[in-house]
């Protein structure tokens, strides 16, 4: 399909002049309307492929008359507006007229005029109706364009794409459906209706978010996992808000009556051992299907809270990973389904996150399927108070995702579309977006009381009858075989309704473990005393000799930076001569020692490749020609897969992103590294609602990490604290681990750790910045073949505990800070001890060092201000120690942007340290 934009937007008048031009000297005109005024087809053959019998203009082949020209000309323009505007003016909303979009549909904004309604116009082949009368055309492009559906997609560019989703429009959407289709449509609907009267009559009064106005959903959903079934996909992961999620749960899903009943009961028992549970409408599911084709389909509906669209990326980063660990990264295999309310689309800026991660290759996942249940509200904000766009789709245009826009009291022509979107997702693997135009029949939950903001807008949603009466209705007036069916399933309907409230009992599905899914249920609860000394994580001599090799070695061949090449030299040396490897050559050992024992490491943030602070070089980049090497690739033929990712510039969506996919699987090390510690505050909701909490409210364990660079250097409020209190804060139930590792050995063991526990936490390491190559960070290698983490290291500059009248407990930076005024003034008298784990706190560990300097006063110092950092935490849960504290004082900001005041402020804490 040729791009002819350039027409459609043009004034008659001024193609009218260009003919003109092009009559005289084709060569005068622009080259594209040379090829329009060529090619148009339909002013050299007639459609019985005979020539025209019109005179035309010596060697073009065009009408001879300015005014034939002008008018086939705007019938092709009507053509191509209503292909472009005419979703403006579809009928698709069910309850109130739309407002006016200025779509400029007239006859007379294309040079018509009801004059020449009988006029036969050749535009009419572009549309397959041959030469034909323009009142054929405008009835043909309303019905296709501007009825039930109205779809946005001339945007994309790519041909292909249009071409394929014009066709849909233009040939399928007009097709009948099979009477076996209609009768799985009503049965759908039955469903959909019957489970939200029956809750209504069980459980009056109580909150559910009923999807009723919306119940249309329910037959889509079940038309989009069918005809996925039947294009190759083998599993469905959903995200969606609370309204309609029961719903979904008992119709699509197979949920059982009996167990939705038992959470509304409050009897529900939470699948933790210590956990709380939570509302009915958060809780995830799985189950396995077969569909009317015989199809077996795996569905996953994700756990999410109420922070409507943050479950988005969690829902994409758990498919990605399930399609790199199940499917070989065939994204066929599975799909993810986003299922929106409109206000949150429209108002939530993870949902356009999401859309830009979308096409990038560590984030892709072969497209997405946006379903919008569009209630025309959002709480009790009108949509005219909601959004500047015309559609709370408009984010889709971003990424070229086509938009259907449909009524959903049509129920034939949101399936229809349904399967179009279902079966382009396929074809393409890109994203594309259903907005179904319903309504919202109570308020926000049922308690609420909707005529208080929107009187009129009720009072028709009052009278308006539900999606399945409307159907059942339109089955009866075609006066066929569907009349009797319609008035079989309503005694079906009703009868089914009272067994429900009879509580008749159902079977549950039978359900099939994935691997990754067995693997999760061969992991363990943790218990306090697991934390009392951490596992074995060493590694043996020759597994050490092999990953570091690997590390170090540049293929023949490739020449990377001269500067990179001399670094690694250099770590190369700082190992034969002191056998001392640097915190970089660390980090990377973990890493390659967990790829050669078979698992997979995936790493991604801003920068992450080289690292923030040109420390990893985990990547190599060629100098002649940008080729990358990735330092990891090569350590044994079978080993694990390394996936390392620069991100787009987001931390929300990324780390939902990374957060769905430790969730998939617990044998992958799942890392999320923030540029600076500080920018994690913009995941603040993901932290809060998904990685200190979900195991506790679902149960799903994760072992996502978190690298937030710490340190106060004089950088500023903005680069200087990752905000330990408020991770510290959020700590209980053995929820998470918090770590501020100080060696490249400690780190080694923490990352190892994680995957050696026999069950995951998510662990949020607060890493060093200027520290990371300080030569007191370095590790013998003999510390990596031996031992663990240790969750607290003594001085190893004490020698005679006895004479230490002072102990100074610290945490990450602090710590060298501390030891070098020590050293410097060979202070003995005064013991520095550092926490390598904030939480679960080491209180064994500490008791017994305690003992060792018993005779010592104790303060912990910190270089975050008092009402900051690990103080107030440590204050309230470390009550076997009596200590003081040291610090900066309280303070609005975390950190002066003054770097001499900075430099005043340290010097005082560590002079405030050392006075006796």
């Amino acid at each position: 399909m040729k791009d002819f934009s350039f027409v459609t937007n043009s004034h008659p008048a001024y193609i009218e002049s260009l003919y003109q031009d092009f009559r005289k000297d084709p060569a005068s005109v622009d080259p594209e309307w040379i090829k329009f005024f060529e090619g148009f087809d339909f002013a050299v053959t007639n459609t019985n492929g005979k020539a025209a019998t019109a005179p035309a203009a010596a060697g073009t082949g065009l009408p001879v008359t300015n005014e034939q020209l002008v008018k086939e000309l705007g019938a092709y323009r009507l053509i191509q507006a209503y292909r472009k505007k005419g979703h403006l003016i579809a009928k698709t909303n069910p309850i109130r007229e739309r407002k006016d979009r200025q779509a400029n549909l007239d006859l007379a904004h294309f040079g018509l005029s009801d004059a020449d309604l009988k006029t036969e116009f050749f535009a009419g082949q572009i549309i397959g109706l041959g030469k034909a009368p323009l009142e054929k055309i405008l009835e043909h492009v309303k019905r296709v364009y501007a009825t039930s559906v109205g779809i946005e997609f001339t945007y994309i560019n790519d041909f292909q794409k249009l071409e394929w989703l014009q066709k849909e429009m233009e040939t399928t959407m007009s097709k009948p459906l099979g009477v076996e289709q209609k009768k799985r449509i009503l049965l759908k609907l039955n469903q959909g209706v019957m489970f939200e009267k029956f809750l209504h009559t069980k459980y009056i009064g109580q909150k559910r978010f009923s999807l009723e106005g919306g119940e249309t959903t329910i037959a889509a959903l079940d038309a989009i996992i069918n005809t996925a079934a039947d294009n190759a996909v083998n599993e469905v992961v959903i995200g969606m808000a609370h309204r309609g999620r029961l719903n979904v749960l008992a119709n699509i899903l197979g949920k059982t009556y009996e167990q939705i009943f038992s959470e509304f009961e409050g009897s529900a028992i939470p699948d933790t051992t210590m956990g709380s549970g939570d509302v009915k409408y958060h809780l995830g599911f799985r189950a396995q299907i077969q569909t009317p084709g015989g199809k077996d389909v795996n569905l996953q509906l994700t756990p999410n809270p109420s922070h409507l669209e943050v479950v988005d990326p969690v829902v994409v980063g758990f498919a990605r990973s399930k399609a790199d660990v199940i499917y070989n990264s065939d994204y066929d295999k599975i799909l993810p389904i986003l299922i929106h309310g409109d206000a949150a689309i429209a108002g939530q800026g993870v949902v356009y996150e999401v859309a830009q991660m979308s096409k990038l290759k560590g984030y892709y996942t072969g497209g997405t399927i946006h379903y919008v249940i569009n209630n025309q509200i959002g709480f009790t904000t009108d949509f005219e108070d909601a959004r500047s766009s015309d559609y709370c789709t408009s984010v889709a245009a971003i990424v070229q995702a086509p938009v259907f826009h449909v009524n959903g009291d049509d129920a034939e022509a949101v399936v229809k579309i349904a399967e179009i979107a279902t079966r382009y997702r396929q074809e393409f693997n890109s994203d594309i977006y259903i907005d179904m135009v319903c309504y919202r029949r109570h308020g926000h939950n049922e308690g609420d009381d909707p005529k208080f903001t929107q009187p009129k807008l009720y009072e028709a949603i009052d009278k308006h009858a539900n999606p399945r009466e409307v159907y059942s209705k339109q089955l009866i007036a075609n006066g066929d075989v569907d009349a009797a069916l319609a008035t079989e399933m309503e005694k079906v309907f009703w009868s089914e309704l009272q067994e429900r409230l009879d509580e008749v009992k159902q079977h549950p599905l039978p359900y099939s473990r994935q691997k990754p899914e067995q693997a999760w249920l061969e992991l363990r609860k943790s218990t306090p005393e697991d934390f009392h000394k951490s596992p074995d994580t060493a590694i043996s001599q020759e597994q050490f000799d092999k990953v570091f090799k690997a590390i170090m070695a540049i293929p023949e061949g490739f020449k990377p930076l001269k500067k990179v090449e001399k670094l690694l030299a250099e770590k190369q040396k700082l190992f034969q001569e002191q056998q001392l490897l640097d915190w970089a050559s660390g980090e990377l050992m973990a890493y390659g020692s967990l790829l050669n024992e078979g698992h997979d490491v995936r790493l991604s943030g801003q920068d992450v490749k080289r690292g923030t602070f040109s420390h990893r070089h985990a990547v190599l980049r060629s100098e002649e020609n940008d080729q990358e090497y990735s330092r990891l690739s090569k350590i044994d033929d079978k080993q694990g897969q390394f996936r390392i990712y620069n991100s787009l510039l987001s931390e929300f969506a990324v780390v939902g992103f990374e957060y769905g996919y430790s969730i998939a699987n617990p044998e992958t090390l799942t890392i999320w590294e923030a540029q600076f510690g500080d920018f994690s505050n913009g995941a603040q909701t993901l932290i809060d609602q998904f990685i200190s909490s979900a195991e506790t409210k679902w149960g799903k364990m994760s072992g996502l990490t978190l690298l937030l660079p710490h340190g106060y250097e004089g950088q500023g409020p903005e680069h200087s604290s990752a905000r330990l209190e408020r991770f510290l804060q959020m700590c209980a139930e053995y929820n998470m681990i918090i770590t501020n590792c100080t060696t490249a050995s400690s780190f080694f063991h923490a990352l190892r750790r994680q995957l050696a526990f026999p069950f995951r936490k998510p662990m949020i390491n607060f890493a060093p910045k200027a520290n990371l190559r300080h030569v007191r960070s370095y590790s013998p290698a003999s510390e990596f073949t031996s031992g663990g983490f240790k969750e607290v290291l003594d001085d190893p500059y004490i020698d005679d505990a006895s004479k230490v009248k002072k102990v100074l407990l610290c945490s990450g930076k602090m710590y060298f800070d501390l030891s070098e005024k020590q050293m410097k003034e060979n202070r003995k008298d005064v013991a520095v001890v550092r926490m390598e784990q904030l939480y679960p706190l080491p209180v064994v560990q500490l008791e017994a060092i305690a003992q060792k300097y018993k005779g010592a006063t104790w303060f912990w110092v910190q270089e975050e201000p008092l009402n900051m950092g690990a103080a107030s935490y440590l204050q309230m849960n470390l009550k076997q120690l009596n200590y003081g504290v040291i610090s900066r004082n309280p303070s609005a900001a975390t950190a002066t942007g003054y770097a001499k005041v900075h430099a005043q402020e340290q010097a005082e804490i560590i002079e405030t340290a050392f006075s006796i």
